[in-house]
């Protein structure tokens, strides 16, 4: 239901157009403020090329100011029109706003900072809410739900994955040495980390066949344990999407797992519940 904006006053209007979309000027605010977004990493991301910011760097950093001053507009008005600035500049969201004004000014003391703008791509997560996609972030809950939950397997993996690639490295540099590019024990663990993980980049290799040897051990390692973290989240994710079903058994085939809500097995097409008879409809009827 829409709300009549004429008859609130000025910082409540301007709350319910910034933080709302049951409006049209709500949508229209927003629609623009995502436009905005995109062109504003639009400009940062042609400031990167070289060829581009040399021919057009002042246009560039004129449009970048603009971006930047009309984003720091619309913080210090988020920030007067809501009813509790404080829990609003450190919600989610808040953060992301400022972060989004910020590295402009940084860039006045560290050149490179500028390209921290990229950040404001995180603010298009509030096209869900301009779109109605909010019920489908609800479904992300189940890859936090998973996550949380494997968390201290995944945690055991990877010291585990640690420790692999310590030993191998340390083995390689005292197998192969300065001679084949080995030069210190961390350089040694960085090539086991990029063998293990089948990455190969070839920086650095083993001349020696017993060096090749071990390459060849750490390189089927790798192959052996790549699935080991994607079979513990996908066995977590299964876990934290049963607990979103009905548990009911099919009075035909027996099946005890169905769809939330569902009146009829998906496997056989038989009834789940027995129909009601005339008394009990009349008496809910009632």
């Amino acid at each position: 239901m829409g709300r009549n904006l004429d008859e609130l006053p000025l910082r409540e209007r301007l709350y319910v157009i910034i933080f709302f979309t049951d409006t049209a000027a709500g949508k229209r605010f927003d629609t623009w403020l995502l436009a905005t977004i995109l062109a504003s990493l639009l400009v940062v991301m042609l400031d990167s090329v070289a060829s581009i910011a040399e021919r057009h760097g002042t246009l560039l950093a004129g449009l970048e100011w603009i971006f930047t001053t009309l984003f720091a507009i619309e913080y210090a008005l988020r920030v007067y029109s809501h009813p509790e600035p404080r829990r609003y500049i450190f919600s989610f969201y808040g953060m992301i706003d400022l972060l989004a004004v910020l590295p402009a000014f940084i860039a006045l003391l560290v050149p490179d900072a500028q390209y921290l703008l990229a950040v404001r791509i995180i603010r298009m997560l509030r096209i869900f809410r301009v779109l109605k996609l909010a019920p489908y972030l609800s479904q992300a809950n189940f890859l936090m739900v998973a996550l949380r939950a494997s968390r201290q397997k995944i945690t055991v993996f990877l010291l585990s994955v640690s420790t692999l690639t310590i030993v191998f490295g340390t083995l390689m540099y005292v197998i192969e040495g300065p001679d084949s590019g080995f030069t210190s024990i961390p350089m040694s663990i960085y090539w086991a980390v990029v063998t293990l993980t089948t990455v190969g980049f070839g920086d650095i290799v083993p001349h020696t066949p017993l060096g090749k040897a071990l390459a060849t051990l750490v390189m089927i390692t790798g192959y052996s344990i790549i699935a080991v973290p994607t079979g513990i989240f996908t066995a977590e994710l299964a876990n934290a999407m049963r607990q979103d079903v009905l548990e009911h058994p099919c009075p035909r085939c027996d099946k005890r797992l169905h769809e939330p809500n569902a009146a009829f097995c998906s496997r056989c097409g038989s009834s789940l519940f027995p129909p009601l008879g005339k008394a009990a409809e009349t008496e809910l009827d009632q």
